[in-house]
Order: C-alpha cells, then structure tokens, then sequence
C-alpha cells in the first residue's frame, strides 16, 4: 500500500510541475508564433503564395471546364470565378485576413 501511495504522490507532483513548465513553454511558443506571423518579410511571402495559389487555381479550374464542360458544379464556378475578380482587382481581404498585394 505504502508502494501505491508513493507512486500516486509522485504522479501527482510530475503532473503539477509539468503542466507548469508546459504551459510556460507554451506562452513561449506562442509569443514566438505571433512574432515571426507580424514579421514585414512573412506576411509578404504569405501573400504572395495565397495570389500565386489563386491564380494556379483559375487556370487549373478553366482547363478543366473546357474538358469536363457543364458538369462543374455552380457552386464551384461561383467560388472560382470571384477568387479569380479579387485576384485582378484591388486589395481586399481573403478568407485569411491578408491582402492580395
């Protein structure tokens, strides 16, 4: 009994302290996280990915509309052809909150 209650003190005290240097590790990480998402440098090549991947997008959707015809569903035509609007026009915000700079 004596070897029960040792083990269970000691869990207890390994949770304790773990959980608080887990949670310190991960104000650390996130703290580090929003830095490098605020660095200038990142938020460019993020944008530049999401207008790169829009625009690969567009083209991929009008090769396959030609070979596949009306069987597109309106729903995905629709998506694509404003992806395709927003990629041409001004700044304005996509789903992610950044801006197609």
């Amino acid at each position: 009994m004596r070897y029960k209650v040792t083990f269970v003190v000691g869990l207890a005290l390994g949770y304790v302290l773990g959980t608080r240097a887990g949670r310190e590790r991960y104000e650390k990480l996130k703290k580090s996280a929003r830095q490098v998402a605020q660095n200038p440098a990142v938020r460019n090549a993020a944008e530049t990915a999401g207008h790169t991947g829009r625009e690969y997008a567009g083209k991929a959707f009008a090769v396959v509309s030609e070979k596949v015809g009306d069987a597109v569903p309106d729903s995905l035509a629709g998506r694509v052809r404003g992806l395709r609007g927003r990629a041409g026009g001004p700044a304005a915000d996509d789903d992610w909150g950044t801006s197609n700079t």
